[in-house]
């Protein structure tokens, strides 16, 4: 009798895929290794090359389901590697007294209480190897979508005599795209290791609650074409960063929430099948330029729904927030630096043409995130505090409920009402009706005009008798 996994001539439709792949690998295919090194997004160079065929045999005899995301670590860690310089004692020094400062300094712009561990500084290398865990989590269920998307425009695609070894063979073809996906992971985040100038940097916590750190070579590349002493610029950096984790250790609701809104919607995405399949089907081996391209500008996403939208844009609005409040705590904690606000523009011109934070999201979940809100957020911020003080404004942060919403980002005076308890001709009337809609579930007819003893008002006169 003839094993489960076998075809009747006893053929394993998975081993056959498997051979066919090992001879494209070894170069006895129509697939040039350098080709298929650019499709995952890596240098042609041999040490590239050789780490890709690797992974790829890996990922042909590994039995578990899923992606092994180790695979991204270790290309993350080697391209960040590539150009990074090791922290001197003299920057550990500089950079520890900053620090200093900066707590200092915050203590006096927000409420939050310090943090119990003492900040990092991180060599670019060090930087992946902190935040990948929560790359890894955002970005699988695209890497996941995208391989079974591939599985099935593959078996559709394929001629008729390859059907069954392909459809025998797609757990191991799933493999296989996650980790090509994996690799252009590590890639992406190797090369963030790059631009970051700290933990917080790009705007979701990469890392743990109450863990702050600071990249020593990136601050000092940030602050190289600046005219302004690279004293004020690593202080300023030190409080940003300072505030980001204080924010986040205590809202400890905030990184779940936050993640778990991102990975949602990542579940949301769609692979554009139609697209797919154009690419199969005039997919040429010896040039894959189209197939990259593809994958890394998001082109094999399909168009948002209705419902990621609305989750983007409830997205878009925490991240606000939390920016918002971020710059203005470090706005009044750097009140003291004649620089401050060049450096702050310095910071907005960065987000604006697009930084870390964008060009992370858009490649791994396609999900852009230009911070359109930012200074509505921070000018939001600034008249909180100002009206009820810095105790009140931070406690908004205790629950979700609290924190403002997007329509008070279009107009903060609502919000400073509720605070400050001022009556406002709109308040009144919204709790007249209040209590006109309490009274009608209780089963209560409220008083017509003049029937509870007041005059009727003027538009009232005239008005016919109630039977």
């Amino acid at each position: 009798m003839a094993d489960g996994n076998e075809e009747p001539s006893g053929t394993n439709p998975e081993e056959e895929f498997r051979e066919m792949l090992r001879n494209l690998l070894s170069g006895g295919g129509d697939i040039d290794p350098a080709q298929l090194a650019g499709a995952a997004g890596l240098p042609n160079d041999p040490a590239s090359m050789a780490a890709l065929f690797g992974q790829l045999q890996q990922a042909m005899n590994q039995a578990e389901d899923g992606i092994d995301w180790s695979v991204a670590l270790r290309q993350g860690e080697q391209r960040a590697a590539s150009a990074q310089v090791q922290i001197t004692d003299e920057e550990r020094a500089r950079l520890g007294q900053a620090l200093d400062v900066a707590s200092l300094w915050l203590d006096e712009a927000v409420d939050f209480s310090r943090l119990p561990d003492s900040p990092e500084l991180l060599t670019r290398r060090g930087w992946v190897a902190a935040t990948m865990p929560i790359w890894t989590q955002l970005a699988e269920p695209v890497a996941l979508s995208i391989s079974d998307a591939l599985t099935r425009v593959m078996q559709e695609q394929a001629p008729e005599e390859m059907q069954s070894m392909i459809a025998g063979a797609s757990k191991l073809m799933r493999g296989i795209g996650g980790a090509m996906f994996a690799m252009q992971l590590g890639q992406v985040v190797g090369q963030l290791s790059g631009e970051a100038v700290s933990g917080g940097d790009v705007g979701i916590p990469l890392q743990a609650d109450g863990r702050a750190a600071l990249i020593p070579q990136n601050i000092a590349e940030f602050g190289a074409d600046l005219d302004i002493p690279s004293t004020e610029i690593e202080l300023y950096l030190a409080v940003r960063e300072l505030a980001h984790a204080r924010l986040f250790r205590h809202a400890r609701w905030l990184r779940l929430n936050l993640i778990s809104a991102i990975t949602a919607y990542a579940r949301g995405i769609e692979i554009d099948t139609e697209r797919l399949e154009r690419l199969a089907d005039g997919f040429d081996p010896s040039n894959t330029d189209e197939l990259r391209r593809a994958v890394e500008s998001g082109a094999l996403i399909s168009p948002r729904s209705e419902a990621q939208e609305s989750a983007l844009s409830r997205l878009e609005t925490m991240l606000a927030l939390i920016e918002g409040w971020v710059d203005q705590a470090t706005a009044d904690a750097t009140s003291r630096l004649p620089k401050s606000d060049a450096i702050a523009e310095t910071i907005r011109r960065r987000r604006a043409t697009g930084g870390p934070a964008e060009s992370a999201f858009a490649t791994l979940v396609g999900l852009e995130l230009r911070p359109r809100r930012l200074r509505e957020a921070t000018a939001l911020w600034r008249a909180v505090g100002d009206a009820v003080g810095v105790e009140r404004r931070d406690a908004l942060w205790a629950h979700p409920d609290l924190l403002p919403t997007a329509e008070d980002l279009d107009d903060p005076t609502g919000l400073i009402a509720r605070l400050t308890g001022t009556v406002t001709a709109g308040s009144e009337a919204d709790d007249d009706f209040d209590q006109a809609l309490e009274q009608l579930l209780r089963g209560e007819t409220p008083a017509a005009p003049g029937e509870d003893g007041s005059e009727p008002d003027a538009g009232d006169q005239g008005a016919p008798p109630t039977a």
